[in-house]
């Protein structure tokens, strides 16, 4: 059947790690009839909640891969609204799993951002936050565990316009809080909000108490001032102090939302089931249906033109592929649906490489189960079998040549030497190291041709653990891995000039070319690292050639001279040279640029790059000494510490080559309940003496790997 776009909502769940994501998916699943019973992520029964699939998301109580499903809501006020259908997206909130938030966050129209009611605005909070703002994604709050020592939802609601810079508004007010937190205020319809049942599916809705009326009154006074810009209807009301109606109040938040310019708060405990009824309703009201959202793509019939995507049925079919995942049954491709419709059975077409494939099997989603469909339509997000493609790819019917814009893929911090432990096992390492980097783009393997090993690349520590543990129980196949590697980067800091003449004279013709020009270093705010700059007048270096050169620079690039690794923020000029009729060809022009690249670099003063970590420590405040000391003593400069609720919050910068082993070190130090959090920050030169003695290691590997 064909679904009325206006009744879809796709949204995602994120947060920082331990918000209560995950909780808070399993009661929207049991609320909404999808589930019957619900477990816990940390539960006895050893089940796990329904969105940690994997046994070893069961195990360690995280999110590894982001979950999809569906189901249906109908608002809690009686006959105002038809069923929705909303689609979920459960993402981890580890930062070593952030590609998992990124393509999720692609492909939705709005989201619920989970804070702790406690601990409030985190660091991953904060990456969260960025990463909708860069795919301009309408969220909801939804402050969490109201029911903790601590908890302050006006406090967390500060930390929103203060940290992530929201224009927050509280759509509720609580009534009691900590262990006395009983139900919610709705600040629209002013009726308070109770949750009975053993599971809190009977919702008893009565007047406010008289001891927080004057509080709701003054909290719905600030709602209605800081709505009523978006709606002229309101803003008349407001001036002339008249009492607005329930649906043009809604009808103000909602453009406000859309607009980004308006963050609605909304409150609860999912654990204790308390509040999560009314946030889906909020859902529904004030995050936009696909329609509302703007859908960019570039048709590449048109020279990668724009192109708007409509979320209708009648236009030709555009989907993109965000997630691939190897099940029990082959492939699995996620695809969100931006514009005309798919039935089971029809021929699409993969735009970046033209192939035509059928579509065998089209299913729904709910976590790890599939429910197999017919058809659907435009600003759904389903999953197709048997579709061979990479993640990223997008789908048409062949009559239009559109590519959506890729997602953003940040750059890995650690590396590590694999190897099976066993020889035997080296088939099903390989199957296992395909298949994991075809469905995830942090995750990067290569072989260093120097040492000859296979070397990992990801996020983190955790992240390659993971992978390793999932190589172990999928494929059957041990896993030995060696010293952890950092992600260093070379830069330079000053010009450096180059005059270099490759000649070359065997039998026949021989190689002749002269490149001359500077290397310097680009502004720290650059979006490219690297830049070609062609300065060549009266024909010194024929036009033919000039490619040659960005060719041969950008070869010189990936490795420099110092240790090996990338050159960053480098901007390579020529402005002179010189060419042989005869023995110049593209391959002299792209290796004299290599070697002149090479002389301009040493006289530019290079320097080696580390990854800095942002750093964020959590631990009982009676450990404060302890704490910022081994912080010091890892070459940490604190950024700030403050004390919430009687813990310590410390964030700190450290290279990332000095937190190998933190957690052991902060556990033992903390009687174990210290915890952390950390993420890429920036890239800073290493101290001169860690320089010097990083060079002579490297110099004295080339050495042994040459004998």
């Amino acid at each position: 059947m064909a679904t009325n776009i206006d009744i879809i909502r796709n949204i995602g769940i994120s947060a920082h790690i331990d918000s209560g994501k995950t909780t808070l998916t399993e009661r929207i699943l049991y609320y909404t009839g999808k589930i019957h019973k619900i477990e816990e992520v940390h539960g006895k029964s050893g089940v796990g909640a329904k969105m940690d699939s994997m046994e070893l998301e069961r195990e360690k109580g995280i999110t590894i891969q982001s979950a999809a499903t569906y189901c249906e809501w109908e608002v809690t006020e009686t006959g105002s609204r038809p069923t929705h259908n909303i689609n979920i997206i459960d993402t981890p909130g580890h930062v070593d799993f952030t590609i998992e938030v990124e393509r999720a966050l692609r492909v939705l129209d709005g989201a619920i951002l989970v804070l702790c009611s406690v601990s409030g605005v985190q660091s991953q909070s904060i990456t969260v936050d960025r990463q909708m703002r860069r795919y301009k994604v309408p969220r909801l709050a939804f402050i969490n565990k109201m029911d903790r020592a601590g908890a302050n939802p006006f406090r967390v609601t500060q930390q929103l316009r203060e940290k992530l810079h929201h224009n927050p508004v509280l759509m509720e007010y609580p009534i009691g809080l900590e262990d006395k937190f009983q139900g919610v205020v709705d600040l629209v319809t002013m009726k308070a909000h109770y949750y009975d049942g053993d599971n809190g599916e009977i919702i008893r809705t009565e007047e406010i108490p008289a001891d927080i009326l004057d509080e709701a009154k003054k909290y719905r006074h600030e709602l209605i001032a800081a709505v009523a810009e978006f709606d002229d209807e309101l803003t008349n009301l407001f001036l002339e102090d008249k009492e607005a109606p329930v649906e043009t109040i809604r009808r103000a938040v909602r453009a406000g939302a859309l607009s980004l310019k308006l963050t609605q708060v909304f409150m609860g405990s999912a654990y204790k089931n308390k509040a999560v009824q009314h946030l889906l309703d909020g859902v529904i009201y004030y995050l936009p249906n696909p329609k509302e959202v703007v859908n960019e793509a570039h048709d590449q019939s048109k020279n990668e033109e724009k192109v708007i995507l409509e979320s209708t049925e009648d236009k030709p079919f555009v989907g993109l592929a965000f997630k691939l995942e190897d099940g029990r049954y082959g492939q699995l491709t996620y695809l969100r649906i931006y514009q005309g419709k798919l039935s089971k059975g029809e021929f699409i077409t993969n735009v970046s490489n033209g192939k035509k494939v059928k579509v065998p099997r089209l299913v729904r989603m709910h976590s790890d189960e599939m429910h197999d469909i017919e058809k659907t339509s435009a600003g759904d997000i389903v999953a197709l079998f048997g579709v061979d493609c990479a993640s990223g790819d997008t789908f048409t019917d062949g009559t239009v040549k559109l590519t959506m814009t890729s997602m953003h893929v940040p750059d890995a911090v650690i590396s590590l030497a694999i190897a099976p432990k066993e020889k035997a096992g080296q088939v099903n390492f390989s199957k296992a190291l395909n298949r994991f980097t075809r469905e995830d783009p942090t995750f990067r393997v290569h072989r260093d041709e120097e040492s000859a090993q296979t070397i990992a690349s990801g996020m983190g520590e955790l992240h390659l653990e993971i992978y390793m543990e999932r190589i172990k129980r999928e494929y059957g196949c041990e896993v030995t891995a060696g010293a952890p590697q950092v992600a260093y980067r070379e830069t330079i800091q000053q010009r450096g000039e180059f005059w270099y003449t490759h000649k070359k004279q065997t039998g026949g013709s021989g190689q002749f070319a002269r490149v001359c020009g500077y290397v310097e270093p680009l502004p720290p705010d650059a979006v490219e690292q690297y830049e070609f700059v062609d300065d060549v007048a009266g024909g010194a270096i024929p036009r033919e050639f000039i490619g040659a050169c960005d060719k041969g620079f950008k070869e010189a690039i990936k490795k420099g001279s110092l240790i090996g690794f990338p050159v960053v923020g480098v901007r390579c000029v020529i402005n002179d040279g010189l060419h042989h009729a005869v023995d110049s060809s593209e391959q002299a022009f792209k290796t004299a640029a290599l070697m002149g690249f090479r002389e301009g670099y040493e006289a530019a003063k290079p320097v080696i790059l580390e990854p800095i970590m942002n750093v964020e420590v959590q631990a009982p405040e009676e450990f404060q000494g302890q704490v910022v000391g081994q912080l010091n003593q890892r070459r940490g400069v604190i950024q700030s510490t403050e004390t919430v609720e009687g813990y310590l919050v410390c964030s700190a910068h450290i290279p990332l080559a000095e937190m190998f082993g933190y957690s052991t070190d902060l556990r033992s130090a903390t009687q174990g309940k210290g915890e952390f959090t950390m993420e890429f920050q920036k890239y800073q030169a290493v101290p001169r003496a860690t320089q010097e003695q990083m060079i002579k290691e490297f110099r004295e590997k080339q050495a042994a790997a040459k004998k």
